[in-house]
């Protein structure tokens, strides 16, 4: 489902410019910013970069590890 927000015209643009860097939409971009923004605002006491670098480790596909048996 979509919905139509409106949003600051320099925060578009600031969207824009990151989404193109970091290639994602503008609409991923602003969805990516209020995820961690979010998650940040839940864990004040975290650093901001230990947020950001969280949420994009659970994002990354990866097998479990099996320890070997001794």
């Amino acid at each position: 489902m979509s919905v139509s927000i409106r949003i600051d015209p320099a925060l578009y643009e600031s969207a824009k410019v990151r989404a193109k860097a970091e290639m994602r939409s503008v609409p991923q971009q602003v969805a990516y910013w209020a995820k961690v923004g979010r998650a940040a605002l839940d864990n004040p006491y975290l650093p901001i970069e230990f947020v950001r670098d969280t949420l994009q480790a659970l994002e990354e596909e990866s097998e479990p590890f099996v320890l070997p048996e001794a």
